[in-house]
């Protein structure tokens, strides 16, 4: 795919893209097997091993979790009331969407708990394992996972056509919990509403970091090193960048031109 040469031109140490297309034919960019940290694409992988959790019956996602008031649901989604940082709440459940790395430790140490077993062993056996990826899911469940571009990719598909998961369950993972509520991206902004899903930002307000031309039903997430993952399934593609530099004004502006650049060349 030629609209992944652009990655060449990026002012970064290393970069590697991937695209899956319609029929499901994988074009990559750069080295598609070197591990680099994630940082917080690792949330939508907690995010799918919890999802798997509770198709096990082993967690409920509106069982207590995190804060007062508090369940899974609010803790995928942002809407616990926890801080970006920090154990202790700044707001109830359900008033604002405040972007919480704590959220997902707590997640994985309730999952934890009621599994029984360590986060990082539950996560390899219900999403490693059956995706046969080497994802190192150790390091903080928020952004401290390191993968691949070969192994993002497999979760995006999994995501686009899922195997691991129930279509209705992808399908909440994927439409917005608690409609209307305001919150900061950091990096990017206030926005309001900021539409998420369970562990992914939905793509309800295009133009965004996923382009202009992705579908209103595109999700993903992005991370701060660099990184990012989305899907579309109205145009049945993934999309994913490895890299190792900050995210800041240079991925604002290459981001949505390579998206765009990508869903032109496949006729999008």
């Amino acid at each position: 795919m030629e609209a992944l040469r652009q990655i060449d031109g990026w002012p970064v140490e290393f970069a590697a893209a991937g695209v899956v297309d319609p029929t499901g034919a994988v074009s990559t960019r750069g080295d598609a097997g070197r591990a680099v940290r994630l940082a917080s694409v690792s949330k939508p992988v907690t995010a799918l091993a919890v999802l798997i959790a509770a198709e096990e019956g082993v967690v409920d996602l509106d069982e207590p979790a995190g804060p007062p008031g508090s369940t899974v649901r609010h803790l995928l989604s942002h809407t616990s009331g926890l801080p970006f940082e920090g154990t202790e709440p700044i707001a109830r459940p359900e008033h604002r969407r405040i972007y919480s790395n704590e959220a997902f430790r707590v997640l994985a140490a309730h999952l934890e708990a009621r599994a029984d077993m360590a986060f990082t062993d539950y996560l390899r056996e219900a999403v490693c394992a059956p995706l046969a990826i080497g994802l190192d899911p150790s390091g903080d469940p928020g952004s401290g996972m390191h993968a691949s571009l070969d192994e993002v990719l497999a979760i995006g598909r999994e995501l686009l056509r899922p195997r691991l998961l129930a279509d209705e369950t992808r399908d909440e993972m994927v439409s917005v919990q608690y409609p209307g509520l305001p919150g900061v991206l950091p990096d990017l902004g206030r926005f309001d509403p900021l539409d998420w899903g369970l562990g992914v930002q939905l793509n309800t307000a295009p133009p965004s970091w996923m382009g202009a031309r992705t579908s209103a039903g595109t999700f993903g997430h992005f991370g701060g090193t660099g990184t990012f993952l989305w899907v579309d399934p109205v145009a049945r593609v993934v999309c994913a960048v490895l890299t190792t530099r900050e995210f800041d004004e240079w991925a604002k502006k290459a981001w949505p031109h390579l998206a765009d650049a990508v869903l032109a060349e496949l006729g999008v």
